[in-house]
């Protein structure tokens, strides 16, 4: 993440700042515009829209490093909710989650049974959870629970952040446990300790990584990125690349370009957020692309 990333994370994870966004009717507004709700209905309603367009979907019900397992539990609940909801309305889409949202951190056998219990109701459904990644600490038991989980129901992917130091060598355990795999930058902030500051040397690593990953057909590829650039190399990958693979983009970021590549006919899944957590990946959203601040000033002001 880049310095003015870096500032934009400083200023809205103040106390005051983050109670005036999230308790404002601003803030709502303006959560609009990359959450699809708040509710289960919001969520598949945005889903509908988005299969008929084309377009494949992954939902997040929003959460992350819950206080307790009580918390923990009632979040898995949720999510196998999910699930039900996209089987029973023929949804095209599968889940998102976060370990720390099912109890890593409090309980890690717990997470590993739940995302195991998530991915066996997957398998019912028709099809798959991907595990995202969060902060750099945590990368070491999120790889190792999907390494668990994945031996035993063989549909979870992972999500890998092309900053950090250590993803080439995450990606040789992976690879070989098959499944799917989200390569992004990362929306954290990092120390230098362990990941890229410069943002030529995260595109860089992430480029190096889309080769990496187009040539590997034991796994199915989601380049998640919504840069020309990025884009333009996974294209030209694509021509020799010998299984599936797809675009990942965020629910309304680059809406035009998501329709103009599923005009070309490109694989794209649209990443849908729903629930009422939706301050901490808003304010990630705003730190990875400055020109989404614009988003926040215009909402501000009621334009």
């Amino acid at each position: 993440m880049n310095v003015v990333g870096r500032s934009v994370l400083a200023v809205t994870n103040r106390p005051t700042v983050r109670k005036l966004f999230s308790e404002s009717a601003v803030g709502r507004r303006l959560s609009l515009r990359f959450v699809a709700g708040e509710t289960i209905d919001d969520a598949a309603a945005a889903v509908q829209v988005l299969n008929e367009m084309g377009a494949q979907v992954s939902l997040d019900h929003l959460g992350e490093h819950v206080a307790d397992v009580t918390a923990a539990v009632a979040a898995r609940d949720d999510y196998l909710d999910c699930l039900d909801r996209i089987h029973a309305d023929g949804l095209d889409a599968n889940i998102a989650v976060k370990l720390t949202q099912l109890g890593l951190g409090l309980d890690d056998d717990l997470a590993v049974e739940s995302l195991g219990a998530l991915a066996s109701r997957a398998a019912d459904a028709g099809t798959t959870v991907t595990v995202d990644m969060e902060e750099s600490e945590l990368v070491e038991r999120t790889v190792t629970a999907f390494e668990t989980v994945q031996a035993r129901h063989g549909n979870v992917g992972i999500a890998v952040q092309s900053y950090l130091y250590r993803t080439p060598a995450d990606l040789d355990r992976i690879v070989a446990r098959g499944g799917h795999v989200r390569l992004c930058k990362g929306a954290y902030a990092e120390p230098p300790e362990v990941a890229y500051q410069q943002t030529g040397q995260v595109d860089a690593a992430f480029d190096a990584l889309t080769r990496r990953l187009m040539a590997t057909p034991a796994i199915k590829p989601a380049i998640a990125t919504h840069d020309n650039d990025r884009i333009d190399l996974a294209k030209q990958l694509a021509g020799s690349r010998t299984g599936p693979w797809e675009f990942q983009m965020l629910y309304g970021v680059r809406r035009n370009l998501q329709r103009s590549l599923l005009d070309e006919g490109y694989p794209v899944r649209i990443y849908v957020p729903y629930g009422t957590a939706w301050y901490p990946y808003l304010t990630r959203r705003m730190a990875e692309r400055p020109a989404n601040v614009a988003f926040f000033l215009r909402a501000a002001v009621g334009r």
